[in-house]
């Protein structure tokens, strides 16, 4: 069976607030140049030739170009980074004696850290992966990124895509400054053996998600598994908290509304009541590892997105029987439970690039039929363009994920990517860790965040 890409499914109004970033599972905040390390030291440790490498390109006329990702693609088992390889080895392939691409990868947490070093020293790469809001904007502003409008526009680039809706989080000012790849859900997933061994039934509402987790405990599974040693992971738990309550980021962001209010009180207090289920080493856990302990069934429920669809059934492929997947809870008398967070991986061009053909040419690749394809059939991730897919051959977790998104009224950003600054997200996801390890009480933390507001933002 053939599926068309979800043009309709993701009509704009669905994803006006759609924020994007990550890889194997999502980017940090990090972006303050001051603290970088050397750029010339970060780029001789991080850069890899992977599979795409060879020291005959440089010869010659060969336009040499950089791509910047956050995963190691020679170590990485992600299918989505595989992906990525692979669009790599093609572009070179295919363009041997005129282009080449070498990556510059480096892991996760470190990614926008030694981008940035790169940026401050003039050493911006060709062409690399962002996530679009603050994190775009830290580019687009200073004019590190370039305008893409005229390139989408040349050649009936743009009209490939699935619809204008997907360039919403890319675009300032109606120019568009990075280029979609894949659209993600934040969800749940869960071991459906384990539901069945220890009788829950598919939560639907916060209250349902605490008596499932005691059930699970109940009968010797660890309930969930998450990071909060990858702060982002904590904080994105804590963004579904505080919408599902009804909190008003946007009054937050203006200052019109105090960051101390009982909405985002009793979000915090319900993100400590469900920590009590979170396995023991949680504040520790790196995303990675936290995502291990699942598909290696150590326990019942991860909280992440659909982008570690990849990283899931590429680690272990025979767990995607028993991987089901469901959307984040409701809670009684709140906010609408059918937004859901919308990510996505997305590609920007460096304005100082020497080369922008072959820049503009290897941004094509992703986002051809090939790339696309995969996209959907292997990484589990749902395409940006009109290309069809096979969905008798999809990941079994993608089918529940369309689900979702049919099902969702509209869609909104992780709350460190949709603060004022990504200064501001990378604070709200200390303090929320903090509010974690008990150091700071819920009061406390939206005290500091609002107080860092007035400070930073509200001037």
């Amino acid at each position: 069976m053939k599926k068309k890409v979800i043009s309709m499914l993701l009509a704009s109004s669905m994803v006006a607030s759609m924020v994007a970033g990550c890889g194997s599972s999502s980017s940090t905040t990090n972006t303050d140049a001051g603290t970088e390390e050397a750029a010339g030291t970060d780029a001789a440790e991080s850069s890899e030739t992977d599979t795409a490498a060879d020291d005959t390109a440089s010869s010659g006329d060969v336009e040499e170009i950089t791509w910047m990702f956050w995963d190691d693609l020679n170590a990485t088992e992600d299918l989505i980074s595989k992906g990525y390889a692979d669009v790599i080895e093609r572009f070179n392939a295919d363009y041997e004696g005129q282009y080449h691409v070498t990556p510059i990868t480096t892991n996760l947490e470190e990614y926008y850290t030694k981008l940035n070093a790169l940026v401050a020293s003039g050493e911006t790469p060709d062409v690399f992966i962002v996530s679009p809001g603050p994190n775009l904007t830290t580019y687009v502003d200073p004019g590190v990124v370039a305008d893409l409008t005229p390139y989408l526009e040349a050649d009936g680039w743009k009209d490939t895509f699935s619809s204008d809706a997907v360039f919403s989080a890319q675009t300032y000012d109606d120019k568009i400054y990075a280029v979609p790849l894949n659209i993600a859900a934040a969800c749940v997933f869960y071991n459906t053996e384990m539901f069945e061994t220890a009788g829950v039934e598919v939560p639907t509402t916060y209250d349902e998600l605490l008596d499932a987790c005691q059930k699970l405990q109940d009968a010797g599974y660890t309930p969930i598994t998450i990071s909060a040693g990858t702060a982002w992971c904590l904080s994105m738990l804590e963004g579904y908290l505080c919408d599902r309550e009804g909190v008003d980021l946007d009054k937050l962001n203006s200052g019109e509304e105090s960051w101390v209010n009982d909405k985002t009180i009793a979000a915090t207090n319900k993100m400590l009541e469900l920590s009590q289920y979170f396995q023991p080493t949680a504040a520790g856990d790196t995303n990675d590892v936290a995502t291990a302990a699942f598909y290696n069934e150590e326990a019942a429920i991860l909280i992440q997105g659909s982008w570690a669809i990849a990283q899931i059934n590429g680690s272990n492929p025979d767990f995607e029987e028993k991987c089901g997947v469901f959307q984040f809870p409701g809670i009684d008398g709140g906010n609408d439970p059918n937004r859901i967070i919308a990510k996505s991986d997305s590609l920007a061009m460096s304005s100082t690039t020497e080369h922008p053909e072959a820049a503009i040419a290897l941004m094509k690749y992703f986002t051809d039929d090939t790339a696309q394809k995969y996209t959907a059939e292997v990484g589990g991730k749902i395409p940006v363009t009109n290309v069809e897919y096979d969905v008798s051959v999809a990941p079994k977790q993608l089918s529940y994920v369309m689900d979702i998104f049919s099902n969702a009224s509209a869609t909104f950003g992780f709350y460190n990517e949709s603060l004022a600054s990504t200064e501001a997200g990378s604070f709200f996801d200390d303090e929320m860790v903090s509010v974690y390890l008990g150091d700071l009480t819920p009061e406390q933390a939206f005290q500091d965040i609002d107080d860092w507001y007035k400070a930073n933002v509200l001037q």
